[in-house]
């Protein structure tokens, strides 16, 4: 039987692919620089919501965040040579407050036994640890490219579409990362804005 879903995942992960592929090719080549907080924070949410939306029935709407996880834990430890090559522009103290805050936030999803209350916990996480990204793409909006940011809006909404159980647990990290990534490509962008402005 047509199944339109199979068609919806095979689609997302073609996407992660694709926006994963390019920006680790950015990364290795040094077009972009990603921030290793984030990274860091989001290789473990990932891992979370990929187990915590199959404990609450999202079927194969979970395959892109697993492809997509492989590629983060990646990209995670290539960051760390921005840590010491280029410290200023990486690492404030205020991005050091947020990952603190976010690694303050595992503590709870360990002690407790239930998905819902898992996922809910690292989307929040997610959210504070991307936010270091975000300060450093409005400040230099030239270390960061848009395409992984645009494919992974449109990997979520595909995989919002794909799940065969709507719950809290299975849709609400897709819908925080369509918000964020969409938030990145804006600032991400205002670097041609400001070029545009300013001829």
């Amino acid at each position: 039987m047509f199944d339109l879903r199979i068609y919806i995942v095979i689609v997302a992960s073609v996407l992660a692919v694709i926006g994963n592929v390019s920006y680790l090719r950015d990364v290795l080549t040094e077009k972009v620089k990603p921030h290793p907080y984030t990274w860091f924070i989001w290789s473990i949410v990932s891992m979370t919501t990929f187990f915590g939306g199959l404990a609450k029935g999202a079927g194969i709407g979970v395959i892109p965040t697993g492809i997509a996880e492989c590629f983060t834990i990646i990209i995670f430890l290539l960051s760390l040579k921005y840590v010491f090559k280029d410290r200023a522009l990486h690492i404030r103290a205020i991005d050091t407050y947020f990952l603190v805050a976010a690694l303050l936030g595992l503590i709870p999803w360990f002690l407790t036994k239930d998905p819902t209350i898992s996922v809910v916990i690292v989307v929040v996480i997610d959210i504070i640890a991307f936010i270091p990204t975000l300060r450093k793409t409005w400040e230099h909006p030239e270390t960061e490219k848009p395409l992984l940011y645009g494919m992974n809006v449109g990997r979520h909404v595909l995989t919002l579409l794909s799940l065969s159980s709507y719950n809290i647990a299975t849709t609400i990290h897709s819908i925080a990362m369509i918000v964020t990534n969409t938030l990145m490509v804006f600032f991400i962008r205002r670097k041609g804005l400001r070029i545009t402005e300013s001829t």
